[in-house]
């Protein structure tokens, strides 16, 4: 199986998207990451659902935890106020890496390999030309599992 094959469409967001939107996003499709794309529409980094989460947790408390246990609910309850206003390029790592993207015809193997080696819940499939990157969809880990496992079982269970 290919990488063109095992790509299905995904939820993706600009640089430029407001962070509560795509926050709201990633809860109501209980997505691991956001593919972010830049002004062209290119892959420009994966936004784990975690760093969201990192965003909404106040610096002083990310520091020292045991703060976390006196901040009562109602200050806890307006965490989100944190993305109002800001973009989901806001939100991004300053170290965050460019997105792992695979070849359409990359072997589920390579996609596995790439997904392990970068630690990301998901891979972008796309053609790369002069013209630029040119997104075919995504790979995400637990849909690359699904196939491997199926794979797998098909070939273990035997035939009578």
């Amino acid at each position: 199986m290919r990488a063109r094959d095992l790509a299905v469409e995904y939820q993706s967001v600009s640089v430029d998207s407001d962070a509560l939107e795509a926050a709201r996003l990633m809860a109501e499709h209980k997505l691991p990451a956001l593919l972010v794309l830049d002004g062209r529409g290119e892959p420009k980094a994966i936004l784990p659902a975690s760093q969201m989460v990192k965003v909404l947790v106040p610096a002083y408390v990310v520091e020292d935890p045991a703060l976390a246990a006196v901040v009562d609910e109602q200050h806890a309850d307006r965490l989100c106020q944190a993305l109002a206003g800001r973009r989901v390029g806001d939100c991004l790592s300053n170290t965050a890496p460019a997105p792992p993207i695979a070849d359409p015809d990359d072997t589920a193997l390579q996609v596995a390999a790439l997904m392990a080696r970068v630690r990301s819940p998901l891979v972008a499939v796309a053609t790369k030309d002069k013209a630029g990157t040119h997104l075919l969809g995504v790979v995400t880990a637990s849909h690359l599992l699904h196939e491997l496992l199926g794979k797998a079982g098909a070939a273990s269970t035997p035939t009578p």
